[in-house]
């Protein structure tokens, strides 16, 4: 009996130790590295790193030194951390993950160089300018394994998640028959984007077009991801260049049409609204939900008047992308929904219709799969 009682304490205490170890290895922070500095969204994910524990930045690339100089000096970063060669940062520095920061038109130069090293990505939206780079993307991280996830800010608004529970999970009101998304602001130039951010966003072979892409991208991604990720039957787009003298090679206003077997979308993109919004309305057979920013939901039911309602906090991973990049690597989950590749695929085939049909005055209906 002693023996046997000696052995289950082992036993739990060597259960105690591993389990101390695992935790252990979680609570160590995620070995992150940062590939790109051109995108504008790098300062929101620096600053968001300030006040967590749960990530670490072990390397940064960037092809331009005085970027190096400028983040460096604003978020105390040393400089044995910048690099000037992607290759050699991955090879150094061995990052769990990579979050990416560059141009749209880089994103497959950095998901081909982690994938031949297993390691995942996270970008900015949109995934891709055509359907070749989206697809060179594709096949890499298929080749390799790993998880590529697609960051938008409006994945992160719990007044998306109430309204997809509503519509989706509760089937409060059928099926979806119209949904209008308004994303937009004043323009790059106009609300003082850096000048590295302004150069390629302006550009049409490293941004795709202007509005149309930038802004274009959330409407698709958020239809896309209601629409169960069904592709669309036909698109048609709009682009205007109102302010030439700003904007002279890509577009600053665009109307995308979306059309599904039942239901239709209504994509509204522009860098010439007086605010900035991003706003998202879904009719259904019997109600309604429409989404105004990030907390607030308008909703009307069967047999009811309208409410506003106040959404539920997201879970803990799904409330900002730095929590869901350490799910996906930490925890193995598989990206999904608004983030994955699948839907990001689909959003780069509507975009890329879209500037054929904006080009060419007609309807691009896609090629059956």
């Amino acid at each position: 009996m002693k023996t046997l009682l000696a052995v289950l304490l082992f036993a739990s205490l060597a259960g105690a130790q591993a389990r101390r170890a695992v935790i252990g290895d979680v609570e160590k922070p995620l070995r992150v590295a940062i590939a790109g500095l051109a995108h504008g969204h790098v300062d929101g994910f620096f600053r968001a790193l300030k006040n967590r524990k749960d990530v670490e930045v072990v390397g940064v690339f960037d092809p331009d030194a005085a970027l190096h100089q400028k983040y460096g000096e604003r978020y105390g970063i040393a400089g044995t951390l910048f690099f000037r060669d992607l290759g050699a940062m991955l090879d150094k520095v061995k990052p769990e993950a990579v979050a990416t920061f560059t141009n749209t038109f880089d994103h497959p130069m950095i998901v081909e160089a982690c994938a031949s090293r297993r390691i995942p990505v996270m970008m900015e939206k949109p995934l891709a300018v055509s359907m070749d780079h989206a697809r060179a993307i594709q096949q890499a991280a298929a080749h390799s394994g790993i998880a590529v996830i697609v960051n938008y800010e409006t994945t992160w608004y719990r007044s998306h998640a109430e309204m997809h529970n509503l519509i989706k999970d509760q089937k409060a009101m059928g099926d979806i028959r119209k949904m209008v998304a308004m994303d937009g602001h004043q323009g790059p130039k106009e609300i003082n984007v850096p000048p590295e951010f302004f150069s390629w966003l302006s550009d049409p072979v490293k941004n795709g077009a202007g509005a149309l892409f930038d802004f274009g991208c959330y409407g698709a991604n958020l239809m896309t991801w209601m629409m169960d990720n069904q592709r669309p039957v036909r698109v048609t787009a709009m682009t205007q260049r109102i302010k030439p003298d700003i904007y002279a090679h890509v577009d600053d206003e665009a109307t995308v049409l979306v059309e599904y077997p039942h239901a239709q979308g209504i994509i509204e993109g522009s860098w010439n609204w007086p605010f900035a919004r991003k706003d998202f309305e879904v009719y259904a057979q019997r109600g309604y939900a429409n989404a105004i920013g990030g907390n607030s939901l308008r909703v009307r039911l069967p047999g009811q008047q309208e409410e506003s309602r106040t959404p539920a906090e997201l879970a803990p991973d799904e409330r900002d992308s730095i929590s869901y990049l350490i799910a996906v690597v930490r925890g193995g989950r598989q990206p999904a929904g608004l983030s994955s590749l699948e839907n990001n695929m689909i959003v780069t085939e509507i975009l890329t219709a879209a500037r054929e049909s904006a080009k060419s005055g007609k309807a691009i209906t896609l090629p059956a799969k």
